[in-house]
């Protein structure tokens, strides 16, 4: 429960600086992605520029993550699934102007294409995990077998 009211907290903080930052603005997503404006680009290089050498840092120190294993971050070389996954999600952020955290700021601001944006993400994770129960595949897709089912809700949240 700790973790749950610490999540919900780091993600309404999220959320605000999303909203302080447009964000959530369609228009805002556009001129970026039409080259027009550098702010989103400048803010995601901030974010990286922070959480990179901190990351390290913690996984150099063998700390552990909330679920109590050791934080260890993924390597892997980029392979043509992550080519193809990236273009459609490319895709989908040019023609809805948002993903699925944006989505969610734009449904507190009273923005009508949020009605759209959020089921269409849930869509596309419904089919997802079709494909990868019918592939018999397990875990992440990437590196390693999850003890969870990341396609129970239930599961995911309780879990501590």
């Amino acid at each position: 429960m700790k973790l749950n009211l610490i999540g919900l907290l780091f993600g309404m903080m999220f959320g605000g600086v999303l909203a302080a930052s447009n964000l959530h603005e369609y228009d805002t997503i556009h001129n970026m992605l039409r080259l027009a404006e550098a702010d989103v680009f400048l803010f995601m290089a901030s974010a990286i520029a922070v959480s990179a050498p901190l990351l390290w840092m913690l996984e150099r120190r063998g700390m552990n993550t909330p679920f109590g294993g050791e934080l260890s971050l993924s390597r892997s070389k980029p392979e043509a699934h992550h080519l193809k996954g990236g273009a459609l999600f490319g895709i989908g952020w040019a023609i809805a102007g948002t993903c699925p955290a944006p989505a969610l700021v734009m449904l507190s601001s009273g923005a009508l294409l949020s009605l759209i944006a959020i089921p269409g993400i849930f869509l596309g994770l419904h089919l997802h995990g079709r494909k990868q129960q019918g592939a018999g595949a397990q875990g992440d897709g990437e590196h390693r077998k999850l003890d969870i089912d990341l396609r129970d809700p239930a599961e995911v949240f309780t879990r501590q």
